[in-house]
Order: C-alpha cells, then structure tokens, then sequence
C-alpha cells in the first residue's frame, strides 16, 4: 500500500480528505504510482504531469523521505519506506515569486 500526501487543490478536485492509499502493480515507482493516482481518480489525469508526454508538470515537486525526488527518472524505484508504506510521497505544489 503506497501513501500518498497530495496539496489541498488537488484534494479538493479528487474528492479526498487526507492521504490517498493506492495498491500499485509491479514495482512501485514514481510514474506507476501516478498511473495508479489517475486511474483511481481520473480527474487529476494532466493536473501533475502532461497529458501527452507524462512529464512532470511545471511547479509540481515530489518528496519522499524529506528528499525532493523530482528530477529522478519516473521508473526509478521509490524508497523502501515509501514503497512499505511506512513514509508517504508528497506531491507539492512549488512557489514562485518574487
């Protein structure tokens, strides 16, 4: 069982008060996490990644293990506290301004 930790406006869009549980099949990853994500909640489908490419969204940030697991290939295994349940993935939204 993966947890995920998604931002409030992404929450809201689901449907969803807190973490999300997923059951991923195969190794758990981030591209088959957010396989999982969008095929439970298919409105989130291109709100963290593209449509077409399945490239991270601009602004869009994943942590796990207090490490920002962003710029890692999306078939890199997640972290064994991640992929055991014990830590969740966040999916944040990044600020920018100035």
């Amino acid at each position: 069982m993966i947890r995920v930790v998604l931002p409030t406006h992404l929450r809201r869009l689901a449907h969803v008060d807190g973490e999300v549980k997923l059951e991923v099949q195969g190794e758990a990853t981030r591209a088959s996490v957010l396989d999982a994500l969008e095929g439970r909640y298919p409105m989130l489908r291109g709100t963290i990644r593209d449509h077409v490419t399945l490239q991270r969204r601009p602004f869009v940030r994943f942590f796990a293990c207090e490490r920002d697991v962003s710029h890692e290939p999306p078939d890199a295994p997640l972290p064994e506290a991640v992929r055991s349940g014990a830590e969740p993935l966040l999916v944040v939204g990044a600020i920018a301004g100035g």
